[in-house]
Formats: structure tokens, sequence, C-alpha cells
């Protein structure tokens, strides 16, 4: 038997790490569309201030260590959207770019 697949709500469980991060994402139509990373895990992040997007919006963004990377917006709730990458981060990707978002080791989420 093979590891089970995640469902969205066992990715929602997933580690969200706290961040101040701003970034540019590339919308198709849009153009690019100011965001404020707030939280961010393997799986997806939640950006605050969302500008008008809506379920499905794609975006792309550059994150440290990850580089450009594809996500969709799968909800929005007031000014906040949550967003699921396209694929998974690798761990050691993943805890490069921690590291880089939370300089200060003390905001880091242990184990």
């Amino acid at each position: 038997m093979s590891g089970a697949q995640l469902s969205v709500t066992d990715q929602r469980r997933a580690t969200r790490h706290p961040v101040d991060h701003p970034v540019i994402g590339e919308h198709r139509t849009r153009g690019d569309v100011p965001l404020h990373i707030s939280n961010i895990s393997a799986h997806g992040f939640m950006v605050s201030g969302a500008p008008v997007l809506g379920r499905g919006d794609r975006v792309i963004v550059r994150l440290p260590s990850i580089g450009r990377i594809e996500a969709y917006c799968i909800w929005t709730a007031d000014e906040r959207a949550g967003f699921q990458f396209e694929r998974i981060i690798r761990l050691d990707d993943f805890e490069a770019m921690i590291e880089a978002l939370q300089p200060n080791p003390r905001l880091r989420r242990r184990g």
C-alpha cells in the first residue's frame, strides 16, 4: 500500500509559518498584482490585503530558494486569500526559504 494522498483538509493542517513578505504575483489577465504573504506552508500561502482575486485565479510568484512557482486561489475572505502551490515544495528548499523569510530564529517553528 502506497502513501495516502493529502486531502485539502489535511493540507490545511500542514504547519503554517508566519511571514511578512511582499511579492509580485503575475496574473494572466491582470498583469502584475502586489501581494503580501502573511503565512506559508509547503502546500501554499495566505495573503492579506488581497486585491480582487477570485477562487481559481492563478498567479506566479517568486520565492527565496524556490524561484518561480505557480499557485491558484482556493479561498477568499474579506481581504485575505489562500493559495495552493501547483506542486509541493521539497523539504530542503522549504527550510531554506523559511530561513530567508524569517531571519529571526525565534519566529521559526520547531519540528
